[in-house]
């Protein structure tokens, strides 16, 4: 697994969804504005369902725009208000001489790890634009100062990729667009070869596996992490088998095996949308 595969992953879900979204966008914004955009699939779809007798499917056309704008912005809006909480959540349990002790040490700016008075063992990286560092004080009891060094030197990997967002862009495209199925495949896989990069990133730094694998082995066993209301990227929550096998087999290159049914699924569904273009055009 490689950065390619990553921004492959990444270029194809978004054009997906923009793709998508613009032309519901555009659709919409003709109806309100009263004028007509002739090449918009959307009003394409409108032309040709009536000319073959099938108007009933107007209103379905319509629900499925109607709901995938609505539900957008009802996952982008209560996404930034959960963040938002959250943050004033953290505040209470901010371990403040800790937190400008460990800014100082891994030279990452006022505020960018922030250290939290808690038992369990936690390191995620939360933020779109600004990204910070979370962890927890229960970290510092459980890892030693190797293992802590590398569970932070792989956090900021996703700090400096801003995988947060990226991973919420994604994870928004896979439930608003159920439609087209290999937008799910996109999601799961990115945050999978996100999680490889950025073990690889802190591997790099220390030069040996041993302290990153013994950190992943120690938090896997203390138990799993609460989810949390809000997107994030977490240092132990997600492919940890493929990654300690990685680990464990680091000259042995893993390929993504893309699943064909889905493939051609998506691929018929683009094509009938193509196909709805060319009629109209001709």
């Amino acid at each position: 697994m490689g950065k390619r595969q990553s921004s492959f992953i990444l270029t194809v879900s978004l054009l997906i969804s923009s793709i998508i979204v613009l032309q519901m966008g555009l659709y919409v914004t003709s109806i309100f504005a009263g004028c007509n955009m002739k090449f918009n699939m959307i009003s394409i779809c409108h032309s040709w369902l009536k000319a073959i007798g099938f108007s009933s499917l107007l209103y379905v056309l319509d629900g499925l725009v109607i709901y995938t704008l609505s539900f957008s912005l009802w996952r982008i809006g209560s996404q930034w208000i959960q963040m938002a909480k959250m943050k004033r959540h953290f505040q209470h349990y901010k371990e403040i001489e800790l937190t400008k002790k460990m800014n100082q040490l891994y030279k990452q700016g006022k505020d960018r790890i922030i250290v939290l008075s808690h038992p369990s063992p936690t390191a995620f990286t939360m933020g779109f634009f600004h990204p910070k560092i979370i962890i927890t004080t229960g970290l510092f009891h459980l890892l030693d100062q190797d293992e802590l060094e590398a569970v932070i030197g792989h956090e900021v990997y996703h700090k400096e990729n801003r995988d947060p967002l990226k991973v919420f862009l994604l994870s928004l495209g896979s439930s608003v667009m159920w439609y087209i199925p290999i937008q799910k495949w996109f999601y799961h896989q990115y945050k999978v070869v996100q999680e490889v990069l950025a073990d690889e990133f802190a591997i790099r730094q220390q030069e040996t596996v041993i302290h990153l694998g013994s950190a992943l082995v120690k938090m896997v066993r203390a138990g799993k992490q609460e989810k949390m209301p809000f997107t994030y990227v977490s240092f132990a929550a997600t492919a940890v088998d493929y990654r300690i096998e990685s680990l464990l087999n680091p000259f042995q290159d893993i390929q993504l095996q893309l699943p064909l049914k889905i493939v051609f699924l998506s691929i018929i569904i683009f094509s009938i949308i193509c196909g709805l273009f060319i009629y109209a055009l001709a």
